[in-house]
């Protein structure tokens, strides 16, 4: 099993950056492949960005490629979410997601570990 804490989220105004981060437990956390999802309220959760195993691969949902870069990093048995040029459609919860298995995936079905999540507002 891991365990996911996000942090980082907070209130920022349209054009500027917010860099999420997302804690694991346990000693294992490089067999698992990592996602970011979110929800606004009223909506559906949707996939945003994800990364495997080995931190080779990405997957960006079309709404935010070009703008929010995911990594992780070993070292920490973390994983963040870089988010520039924020937009008022970007505000959020930000819930970070865990599979062991070498991914990435974009369904929240392929993930069993969630966090409580991090909420993040973009004013305009």
């Amino acid at each position: 099993q891991v365990q996911l804490v996000e942090s980082g989220g907070g209130l920022v105004q349209a054009g500027g950056s917010l860099r999420l981060s997302c804690a694991a437990s346990g000693r294992t956390f490089n067999l698992y492949a990592m996602g970011w999802f979110r929800q606004s309220p009223g909506k559906e959760r949707e996939f945003v960005a994800a990364i495997s195993q080995s931190g080779g691969s990405t997957l960006y949902a079309d709404s935010v490629k070009g703008r929010f870069t995911v990594s992780r990093s070993i070292a920490k048995n973390s994983v963040y979410l870089q988010m520039n040029s924020l937009k008022p459609e970007d505000t959020a919860v930000y819930y970070c997601a865990a599979d062991q298995s070498p991914g990435p995936y974009s369904r929240d079905s392929d993930y069993d570990y969630w966090g409580q999540g991090t909420p993040v507002t973009v004013s305009s």
